[in-house]
């Protein structure tokens, strides 16, 4: 299975970009899945989650700002980013959620946003 990020990029504070994740039809529509972010330094963390049922949960840092969605027939997984802040900046990557249990498949590749002031 291979998830792959993309769509990162250099932005002001302020404003937006739209991540996307490849993955296998079957993984999206086998699991809940996630958005998780890494700035230096720190650990990885989850920002944003996709239900089978299509129900999505964000942190407290992103809730309002981001939207997660998928689309199955495209076998991609987005994250779109609006009013970014410089907090955000960090590698950005998709796996699957730990919300029912499900295990994290191996890490793809990350794409890098970075938000300036």
């Amino acid at each position: 299975v291979q998830l792959q990020a993309s769509g990162g990029g250099l932005v002001q504070a302020g404003g937006s970009l739209k991540l996307s994740c490849s993955a296998s039809r079957r993984t999206l529509k086998s699991y809940s899945m996630g958005w998780y972010r890494q700035a230096p330094g720190t650990q990885r963390e989850l920002v944003a989650e996709i239900t089978l049922a299509g129900t999505t949960y964000y942190s407290e840092s992103v809730k309002g700002r981001f939207t997660i969605s998928r689309d199955i027939s495209e076998n991609t997984l987005w994250l779109q980013m609006d009013s970014l802040k410089p907090e955000d900046t960090a590698v950005y990557y998709c796996n699957t959620s730990p919300r029912y249990g499900a295990s994290l498949l191996r890490w793809g590749q990350g794409t890098q946003v970075t938000v300036s002031s």
